[in-house]
């Protein structure tokens, strides 16, 4: 997959005809999150997402339609994750490169402009965290002490979080 992100619900598509982007709605699946620790926002996209699965289905006036107003409609996507397959559906992982057909543009002319991802900190990633990297990270932090020693001293004694 090399450094490719999986797409998920929100993600910011734009057609090569159209003049505006619109958001991604995942309407295949409703139980296959990704990056999303709530576990309720940020559904897994696949190539089974077709028909009018954006969040206002336009990308404002077509190009291919002397301006008049987009009517977004995906028939096919291309480029998916062929080692990722969603129970719930049977549909391949899309990645960030991947692209759709609409029947009014033409084959792979919406894009992914941004995959949908956003990283989310947790109380359990702090806790997870090097202390040395996190004193290195964020020095203006105020840190909680460990039996009132100094974290900054250089003793082995570590910050809790």
């Amino acid at each position: 997959m090399s450094e490719k992100h999986l797409v998920c619900q929100g993600a910011l598509c734009k057609c090569n005809f159209g003049t505006t982007p619109d958001k991604l709605k995942v309407l295949t699946q409703s139980k296959r999150y990704i990056n999303d620790k709530e576990g309720s926002k940020k559904l897994i996209a696949t190539h089974k997402d077709l028909g009018k699965t954006f969040e206002k289905n336009t990308f404002g006036s077509c190009a291919k339609m002397n301006n008049n107003p987009c009517q977004a409609v995906v028939t096919e996507w291309s480029g998916y994750y062929e080692k990722i397959t969603i129970e719930d559906n049977g549909g391949k992982a899309l990645l960030e490169d991947s692209k759709a057909t609409c029947p009014v543009g033409s084959k792979d002319c919406i894009t992914i402009i941004d995959h949908g991802q956003k990283c989310e900190v947790s109380s359990q990633n702090l806790k997870n965290a090097d202390p040395e990297v996190m004193v290195e990270l964020c020095p203006f932090f105020n840190l909680v002490e460990e039996d009132g020693l100094d974290p900054y001293a250089g003793d082995d004694t570590y910050v809790t979080l």
